[in-house]
């Protein structure tokens, strides 16, 4: 089993920066990719950023040149940068963790708010 703990978000203006933080425990090894994800009220839930073991990672396009996904391997903590956040990054953003075999995990999620 696989259990994530996302943390850092909050409450900024338009402009600022916030970190999140998806920390793993349990079975570790298991994980392939690790996903941010987040959905905004009345919305569907979207990807946002993914890391793969071998350090790929991808980006929503409107996040690219914003946001920065990272892993600390010693933390087993995968984190998010967010820089300039827009008023239209307020979502809750949630951590997926892909397993071997197709298993999927998910963290409780983490609120982010960005006021004009």
């Amino acid at each position: 089993q696989v259990q994530l703990v996302e943390s850092g978000g909050g409450l900024v203006q338009a402009g600022g920066s916030l970190r999140l933080s998806c920390a793993a425990s349990g079975s570790i090894f298991t994980i392939k990719t690790t996903r941010w994800y987040r959905q905004a009220r009345g919305k569907q839930r979207e990807l946002v950023a993914g890391i793969t073991n071998a350090g790929t990672t991808n980006y929503t396009d409107s996040v690219k040149g914003r946001f920065t996904i990272s892993r600390d391997n010693a933390e087993n903590t995968v984190y998010l940068q967010m820089n300039n956040l827009k008023v239209e990054d307020t979502a809750v953003y949630y951590c997926n963790a892909v397993l071997l075999y197709g298993i999927s995990r998910w963290g409780q999620g983490t609120q982010v708010t960005v006021s004009s």
